[in-house]
């Protein structure tokens, strides 16, 4: 059989042959990593399905996910499909059992878990895609309090994020702020660049996008200001049915994700280039931008458990969840694939 994807810029599925498998496996000089399995993963059975479903976005902040198409056979796999379900819906699509697994900010997976939807995050993958931009009346954090934030939807990573950042500083977000979000033909990075909010937190390749425009400042840059920089910001999270169900693949699938992110962080030339050669992001130096700003090697350093339990308490504080850290860390997460992983790839 024949795996399946989707590039940036299609509607729908086409299939990937061998041939092209392994031309696109070139770009990144990955011909000496495949058909070379690890000594753990060849001892292991074979994945319990061999088909897999992955929610398609256009944030290339996801890039692991993109690249580890290229481990997927090697991994025992002979169908996956990117289901293109944009920027907003790839989470809900995982915990509705649509898509199986995916890379996914940890801030809108937080609502979700609250509410009891059958999600399990398994791994942090990097820190640093977001950047709170603002106008140049606000010079801080603080300074939101009474003033106007762009989101582009109100449970959003972006909305989640900033409300725990808002009450980290003690200002309110549900009573405090004003929210607005993108409407019709514009998003939420328009309406803030068109200077109807005050702030907005841009991730992905909307930093340099806004930098490009001359539009805004950064305030805060969670690649380097603390505590912010301590936590993740993209994690793995699953379909829980699907982790129960097929664990061997849940843990082949995040072997190739995290291997993914290994040549992301040595290699953001090359991943940027193959971003660009697959239209996930045409321009080179924006994917390059991006590839060098988020910290790809923070699986390997940080445990994901305290980015949960961090941002839930702020959320718990300012009244916008209902579930204790301790009952979402307790439901919604299972590390012991990540705890295996970060021992057999060590090198």
């Amino acid at each position: 059989m024949k795996g399946r994807a989707v590039s940036g810029d299609a509607a729908g599925t086409r299939q990937l042959d061998r041939r092209e498998f392994l031309a696109r496996a070139s770009v990144l000089g990955l011909g000496s990593l495949l058909g070379q399995p690890d000594r753990a993963m060849a001892a292991e059975p074979p994945p319990e399905t061999t088909r897999i479903r992955l929610p398609h976005t256009p944030y290339i902040c996801l890039a692991p996910q993109y690249l580890a198409e290229e481990f997927f056979r090697q991994e025992g796999f002979s169908e996956w499909e990117y289901l293109p379900l944009g920027s907003r819906a790839g989470v809900e699509a995982v915990a509705d059992g649509r898509a199986d697994i995916s890379m996914w900010d940890i801030h809108s997976a937080i609502p979700l878990l609250d509410a009891g939807k059958p999600l399990v995050l398994l791994a942090g993958v990097h820190a640093g895609c977001y950047q709170l931009f603002a106008a140049d009346r606000v010079k801080a954090i603080r300074d939101l309090k009474g003033k106007t934030a762009a989101v582009h939807y109100f449970g959003g990573g972006d909305h989640v994020l900033l409300s725990s950042m808002l009450a980290y500083v003690g200002v309110n977000p549900a009573q405090e702020v004003n929210w607005i979000t993108g409407r019709g033909a514009r998003n939420a990075m328009d309406v803030f660049a068109d200077g109807e909010a005050d702030a907005f937190v841009a991730f992905a390749q909307e930093p340099a996008e806004l930098r490009a425009k001359k539009v805004g400042h950064v305030i805060l840059q969670t690649s380097l200001d603390r505590p912010w920089s301590q936590y993740f910001c993209c994690m793995v999270v699953a379909n829980r049915d699907f982790v129960q169900r097929h664990p061997v693949a849940t843990k082949r699938v995040l072997r190739s994700i995290l291997k993914a992110a290994d040549i992301c962080a040595s290699e953001p030339e090359r991943v940027a280039r193959f971003l660009s050669d697959m239209r996930y992001e045409t321009r080179y130096p924006i994917g390059l931008e991006v590839m060098k700003g988020s910290l790809y090697t923070r699986w390997r350093e940080a445990n994901p458990e305290d980015t949960l339990r961090f941002h839930a308490l702020r959320l718990r504080e300012a009244g916008m969840l209902k579930s204790t850290p301790q009952k979402l860390i307790a439901q919604g997460t299972d590390w012991r694939f990540l705890n295996e992983l970060k021992k057999e790839l060590k090198g």
